[in-house]
């Protein structure tokens, strides 16, 4: 069975502000097009992108804007909807729902990294908060026939647990592309060295690394962070990290490229992800690929990323203490590291796009065999 798939997602990969789940849909369905089958994806505009581009064999189209998207996308589908035909419907839920059920007959699914719920009060005002959790209990009420598929266990346990049915909620975990995150023992790791890896936005909680910082320094002197990264939080970070007296053992490197990226994560010795909710954390498994163990927050998908005391550590959710006596141990322990390093290698290699873009592929032909849901 060919498919001719329309995905919908607000970003794409060349998106300035693409993160996790754009690099969940370009793996994903990128591979699916190199196959037999069609794949058209659905984004918001952004400056200096073409309304139409062909991206690793993806025809991508481009509509509206960062804050219109949602109201612009669904006129979009159902003109588009009305000059092709479609196999199979896809939204890639990411803070709002499109409602494109409704739209024809087509059979619609969705992909679902995790639910923002309250942390979307630490990024934003709150009537912009108050609108993305309207949303998100919508999709909650609205959604919960559709087919789901989710990329780790603690998403599907908390669809469940919403009233969705098991029988409806699939999963398929995130990977690594192993071509490019590997371990090149020629690059010497840099003692003391912290890397953050991701968006640098509020909620992604960076505050707790740096807060953490000078204590762990006390411990062990040459503890330096590198901040991997671009968004809106930076102004705000960078006075937090002048008012500790850190601007010096503190680097805020913007936006790099992949390659710098790999670099800095094989040079270092731990990575923090410090957030409050993810839906499985891409970066997580870059970095032990890499050979970097990983502190995280013991949250929701970051718990199914990191195994505790195996290769990585997990901390409670902004405790600040309980982060710096996870840094120290990491960071002061040659032994303790070099063991988790040494479980975070092959429990990276266990995740690979090849066979998650297998597994969606095989969802969504299921999804089509099964037909519209009312």
């Amino acid at each position: 069975m060919i498919l001719k798939i329309l995905v919908v997602n607000w970003r794409d990969i060349k998106n300035p502000e693409a993160g996790g789940a754009e690099v969940h849909l370009h793996e994903i369905f990128g591979r699916i097009a190199r196959g037999e089958d069609e794949v058209t994806v659905v984004t918001h505009a952004f400056a200096g992108a073409p309304p139409v581009e062909t991206i690793d064999g993806m025809r991508v189209l481009r509509t509206g804007h960062k804050f219109d998207f949602n109201f612009r996308v669904r006129p979009f589908v159902r003109r588009l909807l009305a000059r092709e035909e479609f196999d199979v419907i896809v939204e890639d839920l990411n803070k709002l729902p499109f409602f494109l059920n409704s739209l024809n007959g087509t059979p619609t699914c969705a992909v679902l990294h995790h639910f923002f719920g309250s942390s979307i009060w630490k990024e934003t005002n709150p009537l912009f908060a108050s609108y993305v959790g309207t949303g998100e209990w919508l999709v909650r009420t609205r959604y919960r026939k559709l087919p789901f598929n989710v990329v780790s266990e603690s998403t599907a346990g908390e669809l469940i647990d919403a009233g969705f049915p098991p029988d409806n909620v699939s999963i398929v975990h995130n990977a690594v592309d192993h071509q490019l995150y590997s371990v090149d023992e020629s690059v010497e790791k840099i003692h003391g060295q912290i890397v953050y890896l991701g968006r640098v936005k509020k909620y992604k909680g960076i505050e707790f690394i740096l807060r953490a910082l000078p204590a762990v320094r006390a411990e062990i002197p040459n503890a330096t962070l590198v901040v991997v990264g671009g968004g809106d939080d930076h102004d705000r970070l960078a006075k937090i990290t002048r008012e500790l007296g850190m601007t010096s053992h503190v680097r805020f490197t913007g936006m790099v490229d992949t390659e710098t990226k790999i670099r800095i994560l094989r040079e270092s010795e731990v990575m923090v992800t410090p957030s409050p909710k993810e839906g499985w954390g891409v970066t997580t498994i870059e970095a032990n690929a890499c050979g970097t163990p990983v502190i995280a927050s013991d949250v929701h998908g970051l718990r199914d990323a990191v195994r505790d005391g195996d290769t990585g550590v997990l901390f409670p959710y902004g405790d600040v203490p309980a982060l710096t006596r996870a840094l120290v141990r990491v960071l002061g322990d040659d032994v303790f590291r070099d063991d988790l390093r040494t479980h975070a290698i092959p429990w990276a290699a266990r995740f690979k796009w090849d066979d998650s873009a297998r597994g969606v592929r095989n969802w969504l032909a299921d999804v089509v065999r099964k037909g519209k849901i009312a």
